[in-house]
C-alpha cells in the first residue's frame, strides 16, 4: 500500500525449462537440475510461466543481464539480472516467480561475504505491467521505491528485490496475501546467489527490508525463514507501514479515499482462495471493477476507486461484515482467511515451540499521519513480538503513509548494517 498521496497531487537468454526438485549444487545453478542457466534469456521469457511449475524454492529457471538499472541517485556501474525462479504457493505447490538481482560492481572490502538484502516492493498494483522488475528496469513508470534500492546499494550491499507472485503472463497478483509473498521473498534470496557471475555468496548475510505491502511481506518472510529457509542467514528484517491486521485495515479503507487498496485485496484474496464465494456475488459494476483493478498500477488504482463501498460492488449490497460471514464449501469463510493473514500471531523466539520462531532482531516502522494503515494494528503487532521475547525496535516518524517510507529510508539502512556487522540490538519494548 506504497504509493499515491505524492504523485497524486501532481495530477489532482532462452530459459531453463522447469527443473526437478532436487539437490542444490551452489552458486551459478539451477537448484533443481545442478545446472548452469545461461543468463541471456529475452526479456518476454522472464514473464512466461511454464506449462507447469516444478522447479525447486530458489531454483533460477530463466534469467536476462542488465548493464544499467534507471536508478534515481545512483550512477555508480552495477550489474543487474531478471530473474524467474522457483518458489511455492501457501499450501506448499510450486509456482513461479520473477524478480530483480543488482550487485554492484565495487567490490565489497567488508568482513565476510557481500551482505544481500531480501527487498518486498509495497503496492505495485495488479497490472501485469505493473511488476517491480519492469519498473527498475524503466519499462513502465509509475512510483516505486527506487531510492530505497539506491541506498542499499550505495552501502555497498547486493539487493534481491522480488516482484512478488502472480505479475507473470496471463496471472494476477496475490495481493496482500501473507506466505505467498514471504515465500517470494525468501525464494528471490536463494536465488540471487545461483544467478551465473553474479557473486552472491550462498553463505552471504541476508537482510530483509519491505514497507507496506512490503512490510507485511518482509514480516511474513521474517515469521517463516525459519521453517521455509534455513539455509538463509537472516540477520535482521524491517518492516515498515505494516497491514498486519487485514480487517482494521479493511474497515478504515472501505469508503475513503484509498478504497482502490481494498478492492485489490478482494481480488487477491480471492486468487489464493478460488474456493470462498467472489464472482458469483458482483454485480455489472463489481465485475467491471474488477476488470479495471486487475489492468491498473497503484496511482491508477487509487485514482479510480476513491470513495468506493464494497456494497456497490456486490448484487445484495454486501457490507464487509456480511461478507466476511460467508463460506466455501469446506466452510472456510471469508473471515477465517482474513484473519489468517494477521501478523504476530503464533509468534515466539527459537526454542519456543511457537508456529514463528523467530530469532534475529527485527525493525518496525511508521508514520504518525498514516492514513492508511490504523495506528491500531501497528500498535498490535510491536506489542505482540514485545511479549513474545522478540527483539524488536519500534520508530515512528513524522508524516503520512508515502512520507514514512521515505523518511525512515537512512535510518534502515544503518539498522541493517549493524545487524549485518553483527552488532547487537536489544531492540526497545
Amino acid at each position: 500500500m506504497l504509493v499515491a498521496t505524492a504523485l497524486l497531487g501532481g495530477l489532482l537468454a532462452v530459459p531453463a525449462a522447469g527443473a526437478e526438485t532436487g539437490t542444490d549444487t551452489g552458486a551459478g545453478t539451477d537448484a533443481g537440475i545442478g545446472a548452469k542457466v545461461p543468463c541471456v534469456a529475452a526479456d518476454a521469457d522472464i514473464y512466461r510461466p511454464p506449462d507447469r511449475p516444478t522447479a525447486a524454492p530458489g531454483a533460477v529457471i530463466a534469467c536476462r543481464h542488465l548493464d544499467a538499472l534507471p536508478l534515481v541517485g545512483y550512477d555508480t556501474p552495477l550489474d543487474a539480472w531478471k530473474v524467474q525462479y522457483g518458489s511455492t504457493d501457501g499450501r506448499g505447490r510450486p509456482v513461479t516467480v520473477a524478480g530483480t538481482v543488482v550487485v554492484p560492481r565495487a567490490p565489497w572490502t567488508g568482513p565476510g561475504e557481500r551482505p544481500l538484502v531480501a527487498f518486498v516492493p509495497g503496492t505495485l498494483g495488479l497490472g501485469p505491467q505493473c511488476a517491480f522488475s519492469k519498473q527498475l528496469a524503466g519499462q513502465y513508470q509509475d512510483a516505486y521505491e527506487g531510492p530505497n534500492i539506491a541506498a542499499l546499494l550505495k552501502a555497498g550491499y547486493a539487493v534481491a528485490a522480488t516482484d512478488g507472485a502472480g505479475y507473470l503472463d496471463g496471472q494476477v497478483h496475490p495481493y496482500v496475501s501473507g506466505v505467498e509473498a514471504g515465500h517470494a521473498a525468501l525464494d528471490m534470496a536463494r536465488a540471487a546467489s545461483r544467478v551465473p557471475g553474479g557473486g552472491v555468496g550462498r553463505r552471504a548475510p541476508v537482510g530483509i527490508w519491505g514497507y507496506s505491502e512490503g512490510g507485511s511481506g518482509s514480516l511474513w518472510a521474517a515469521q517463516l525463514a525459519r521453517s521455509y529457509a534455513p539455509d538463509l542467514d537472516v540477520v535482521g528484517s524491517a518492516s515498515g507501514g505494516i497491514p498486519a491486521d487485514l480487517k482494521q485495515v479493511a474497515d478504515n479503507l472501505d469508503g475513503q479515499f484509498f478504497a482502490g487498496f481494498l478492492i485489490d485485496a478482494l481480488i487477491g484474496l480471492s486468487v489464493t482462495h478460488p474456493e470462498l464465494p467472489f464472482d458469483s456475488l458482483l454485480n455489472d459494476s463489481g465485475r467491471q471493477a474488477v476488470k479495471d483493478a486487475e489492468s491498473l498500477c497503484a496511482v491508477g488504482t487509487v485514482a479510480k476507486f476513491p470513495g468506493a463501498r464494497v456494497e456497490q460492488y456486490t448484487k445484495d449490497a454486501l457490507t464487509l461484515e456480511k461478507m466476511y460471514a460467508l463460506k466455501a464449501p469446506d466452510g472456510t469463510s471469508w473471515s477465517d482467511v482474513a484473519e489468517g493473514n494477521t501478523l504476530g500471531t503464533g509468534v515466539g523466539t527459537p526454542g519456543s515451540g511457537a508456529r514463528y520462531e523467530i530469532g534475529f532482531p527485527v525493525l518496525q516502522y511508521r508514520g504518525l499521519l498514516d492514513e492508511v494503515i490504523p495506528a491500531g494494528t501497528a500498535s498490535a503487532t510491536r506489542h505482540a513480538y514485545c511479549a513474545a521475547g522478540i527483539s524488536t525496535r519500534y520508530t515512528p516518524y513524522v508524516g503520512d503513509h508515502l512520507s514514512g517510507d521515505a523518511q525512515a529510508i537512512g535510518d534502515v539502512v544503518s539498522w541493517l548494517g549493524d545487524r549485518f556487522a553483527g552488532k547487537r540490538d536489544a531492540g526497545n519494548c
